[in-house]
């Protein structure tokens, strides 16, 4: 099957991109000190050169003092820091390509004893590692306005740098995810306990983002049913339930979707084909990126932890739901991470010399 599609525009909140590959976040823990070098630099350049129609970079965390798990993950706040990504976004934009930051706050996934104020406690709505496991006390209030202002000065940060839009981190068990999973949220007041309420953390980030940024500046948000703290939960076990959770973030400003799932081609629901991305298009009617194991035959959490190898799959069955237009864009993760080339090789034809992912090589890759 061809992959026209695949390298046909599209857009996002009238921000054009030349394709419908995308660089979906990996974090590599290449920045000492939090900031970007001329090494992460490059290495972003390299996946623009290589023809992705748009990067969103690994995580970096927002100013506050819990966000991060390693003072070697990039961070958003700064003048050293935004220097920093200032050079990786004139490096990308000099090659022709787009580019999102990924924003990001860790939550109660961040190791107090590894990171940066090991005396403060992580941050997370009830205190909760995993549903049941009590860490810590629950967020004040006070920190969680905290949290959602820093939220929105890093939005703003990345328009003034010439990021061309945003996404929010809102998956994989992470803070602002925690906040939606009611495993994790057993808050009293008006950010939890209903649905509704465990997403008002979400809105509130969302709405001021909105407010810095202007209505004509891209807004993602990344968000999944699965948890690395349990990969069989669910926010929504229905298409109905779905719906009341997408509807109010559309509301609030969200331009675009990054449906994050272990394996693509998995069905979200019983009685549908349509995965989580195309799903959520349904419903919202809004751009979707659908990502999990594009061109690999195995999930990227397992290769990470494991540290091994996923064989190259076809693309033939992701091909035909982007030509049924179930989604927009495809995120791509380990392959690009293995290849930089690996957009220009499939639109070339030359899907044989696309390199198989290394899991023991991932750590050195550039």
């Amino acid at each position: 099957m061809t992959p026209q599609k695949l390298f046909s525009p599209t857009t996002i909140n009238g921000l054009s991109l030349d394709n419908r590959i995308v660089m979906a976040p990996m974090t590599r823990e290449f920045s000492p000190g939090g900031v970007p070098g001329e090494d992460v630099a490059g290495y972003y350049r390299r996946r623009a050169e290589g023809e992705v129609g748009l990067i969103v970079t690994e995580g970096t965390t927002i100013n506050d003092s819990v966000a991060s798990m390693s003072d070697r993950i990039p961070r958003f706040h700064g003048e050293d820091a935004l220097n920093g990504w200032k050079h990786v976004v004139d490096e990308v934009h000099r090659a022709g390509g787009k580019i999102f930051p990924q924003l990001w706050h860790v939550g109660s996934a961040r190791n107090a004893k590894k990171s940066s104020n090991p005396d403060l406690p992580s941050a997370s709505p009830s205190g909760f590692l995993v549903p049941g496991k009590q860490i810590s006390e629950p967020m004040s209030v006070a920190h969680i306005e905290h949290i959602i202002a820093a939220f929105a000065e890093a939005a703003a940060d990345a328009k003034r740098i010439g990021f061309d839009g945003v996404e929010f981190h809102g998956a994989h068990g992470y803070l602002i995810d925690q906040f939606f999973w009611e495993g994790l949220n057993q808050r009293k007041d008006s950010f939890g306990g209903n649905l509704a309420k465990r997403m008002q953390f979400a809105i509130e980030i969302i709405k001021a983002a909105r407010s810095m940024v202007g209505p004509g500046y891209p807004i993602a948000l990344r968000y999944s049913q699965w948890k690395q703290q349990d990969y069989t939960a669910k926010l929504a076990s229905s298409p109905s339930e779905l719906e009341q959770f997408l509807s109010p973030l559309v509301e609030a400003g969200v331009d675009c979707f990054h449906c994050s799932t272990r394996r693509y081609w998995e069905p979200e629901f019983e009685n549908s084909d349509l995965n989580l991305a195309g799903w959520t298009k349904k419903i919202t009617g809004k751009p979707c990126i659908t990502v999990g194991s594009v061109g690999l035959d195995g999930d990227f959490m397992d290769a990470i932890a494991t540290l091994e190898s996923s064989e190259t799959r076809g693309l033939d069955d992701l091909i035909d739901r982007l030509n049924k237009e179930e989604f927009e864009m495809v995120a791509v993760g380990r392959a690009l991470l293995q290849d930089p080339l690996w957009a220009q090789k499939v639109r070339q034809g030359n899907i044989d010399e696309i390199h198989a992912y290394d899991g023991q090589a991932v750590k050195s890759l550039s």
